[in-house]
């Protein structure tokens, strides 16, 4: 692990630098001292050759790697730096006339050594939430077989199974309940800080706590398709990919090195020319080296990508896109799809009308559960559990079939059956049934019966008791509020009014949120579009940050740059204000280390020197790693902001 070879030189490098100080001449005159035998300084040459090879590898072999790629950075200024002044002070040791250097050397490896140690650590701390997603999975489950339950390890466990979740156990795999109903704690999953009620038939999330029932559940997704797994997967991902505020990050330490070297020669020739002694010039030089190695720089944004991606993950908000995360502080709208995120997407029937009296009520239900069984669409869940009260036996379908925007069409009993939207209608031009729509925010499909309309289902979502407070903050922050629905227009405006929506666009199908979201754009607007990933993928892919809303255990929205996994219009809010909280450390880490390289450099080259303040390697180097400290902190400080905006 190399946070452990890091400490292991750091602590042998400090302790051969205590006699390497000792036998030092320009300590001892310092300290008044005369400690000298012979052979001392052959003495001090391999102890501080150690340090240089063994404590300065890491450095030595980064260069090496550095200056193959052809992109000289922080490494290969540290190992420019140590070079110059073992090999100069080698050299004096073997009979160059000149100062020894070795321990400025020494503790300029020392100091190094501790900076990347306390990097590394900031960084593995940054992952603390990641590494208890990882965690959250138990080792075993409990496999039901018949009447026999035995434990399997997790590895072991395949879609189908059947498992028994006890009370104050973790849910081993995503399943549906089969058996019984408890409270789960879904909290480091999706942010959900109350335990929710899960009954039989709904889904379970693995690594969720079951409360105080016994479960039995049905195994859908283990291993790599698991949830949580995902969520790890898309964590380490957007912590890995680099958005344009890191390459920017990126590009100024290419040019930090750049200028470092050419402020170093320049130092040396400078004070050459001027006629200073060669020991001071290298000096000057050796100190700039170490001043101006941009180490701070190239910690500045990785810390803070890690820092943000993890406690995001744990607030229910999974980043695939970092550039649209940080950017999302820069909406000026806000486009939401109605169904299951301004509502809560579960529809109960309301009204079930014949067009003719050719069909029931019921026959109606069960022509279009057959259609909808296989379908975890809202709507579908609405006519299955209408379906289910009634004691509807479901027919068989076949031939499958989606209407892209519109509906679904199969054969069931050898007739041709659609369950079909009013866009669908007014397409084909099939007359709307008189009273189809109430004056009720109700969303109605209507089934066909091999090209004639056989009746309607009407079906009520209830809006979400969130919704109504999270666009009034969205107003707060400045940002316009649209719905985009494929509902029809009474729909629509019930909805917008109830919510004081700044606008609503009913009837509309996937192509034309396209059109709409284009418009927005064309206005100068900075617009986020919320949907389900699946019909609204198009627009999830125009707009500037795409949202898609999860179900559960679906998380693979492709088109998606973030995935909200509690489908609540409030996680948005709290998606901006991390977002900006994460772009203003960013910030103001690479001012810190630009701004600091900026005074540092000249002080370093000993701009002062006529005032008589001269800037040693020694003190270079330890306000180079109090810079790289001083970063690590401001980065850390982000957790508490993440908090305080997710409040």
């Amino acid at each position: 692990m190399m946070i452990a070879d890091f400490k292991k030189r750091f602590w042998i490098s400090v302790v051969l630098t205590v006699p390497v100080l000792l036998l030092s001449p320009m300590i001892q005159d310092a300290l008044g001292l005369d400690f000298v035998f012979t052979g001392s300084m052959y003495v001090l040459f391999v102890l501080s050759s150690v340090v240089y090879f063994h404590g300065g590898w890491p450095f030595l072999k980064g260069a090496i790697g550095e200056l193959k790629k052809g992109a000289p950075g922080m490494m290969t200024l540290i190992s420019v730096a140590i070079s110059v002044a073992y090999l100069y002070s080698s050299a004096v040791v073997f009979g160059l006339e000149g100062k020894l250097f070795f321990w400025e050397l020494v503790t300029l490896i020392d100091i190094m050594l501790l900076g990347h140690w306390i990097e590394m650590r900031s960084v593995l701390g940054a992952s603390k939430a990641l590494q208890l997603l990882v965690s959250m999975m138990p080792d075993e489950a409990h496999l039901v077989e018949g009447d026999a339950v035995r434990q399997v390890k997790l590895a072991d466990l395949n879609a189908n199974d059947h498992i028994l979740v006890k009370p104050g156990e973790k849910v081993p795999a995503d399943g549906v309940i089969v058996k019984g109903e408890s409270y789960l704690n879904e909290s480091m999953l999706t942010g959900e800080s109350k335990p929710v009620r899960k009954e039989k038939g709904q889904k379970v999330i693995g690594g969720a706590l079951n409360g105080n029932g016994v479960l039995e559940i049905r195994v859908e997704h283990t291993g790599k398709d698991s949830y949580l797994n995902k969520v790890i997967d898309m964590v380490q991902e957007a912590q890995k990919t680099k958005s344009r505020t890191q390459h920017l990050a990126d590009r100024a330490a290419k040019w930090l090195t750049y200028i470092a070297l050419l402020s170093g020669t320049a130092t040396l020739v400078v004070w050459l020319a001027v006629g200073q002694e060669f020991v001071f010039a290298l000096e000057r030089m050796v100190t700039v080296m170490v001043i101006s190695c941009p180490h701070a720089l190239g910690l500045a944004i990785p810390l803070v990508v890690a820092i943000s991606t993890a406690v995001s993950a744990s607030n229910g908000l999974l980043i695939r896109n970092r550039t649209a995360f940080e950017n999302s502080r820069k909406i000026t709208v806000m486009v939401f799809d109605k169904t299951g995120t301004l509502t809560t997407g579960d529809f109960g029937v309301t009204r079930v009308v014949a067009a003719s009296g050719t069909y029931d009520e019921k026959q109606l239900i069960r022509l279009a559960s057959a259609l909808e069984q296989s379908s975890e669409h809202p709507i579908a869940v609405g006519v299955m559990q209408r379906a289910k009260h009634d004691g509807t036996t479901i027919p068989s379908a076949t031939g499958f079939e989606a209407i892209t925007g519109k509906g679904v069409q199969a054969t069931v009993d050898g007739q041709n059956i659609k369950v079909v939207s009013p866009g669908y209608l007014r397409e084909n031009k099939i007359p709307i049934p008189e009273g189809a729509y109430s004056d009720a925010a109700e969303t109605v499909v209507f089934v066909i019966v091999d090209d004639h309309l056989a009746g309607y289902i009407a079906l009520a979502d209830a809006i979400r008791d969130s919704a109504a407070a999270a666009i009034e903050k969205f107003h707060q922050e400045g940002i316009k509020v649209y719905m985009a629905t494929g509902d029809n227009a009474i729909v629509g405006k019930a909805v917008s009014d109830e919510l004081h929506l700044d606008g609503y666009f009913a009837e509309v199908l996937p192509h034309q949120k396209v059109e709409l979201i284009k418009d927005l754009q064309a206005k100068g607007e900075f617009v986020a579009m919320t949907g389900d990933g699946v019909n609204d993928a198009p627009a999830l892919a125009q707009a500037d940050v795409g949202i898609a809303v999860g179900s559960g255990t679906d998380v693979a929205a492709e088109t998606a740059d973030i995935i909200l996994v509690r489908s609540d219009p409030g996680d948005i809010l709290g998606l901006i204000r991390f977002g900006k909280a994460t772009y203003s450390k960013m910030i103001q880490n690479l001012i810190w280390a630009t701004g600091y390289n900026a005074i540092a450099i000249p002080l370093a080259a000993g701009v002062l020197a006529p005032v008589g303040f001269l800037m040693s390697p020694a003190v270079g180097a330890a306000l180079m790693s109090l810079s790289t400290i001083v970063v690590a902190i401001n980065a850390q400080l982000l957790k508490r902001k993440l908090h305080l905006a997710s409040s």
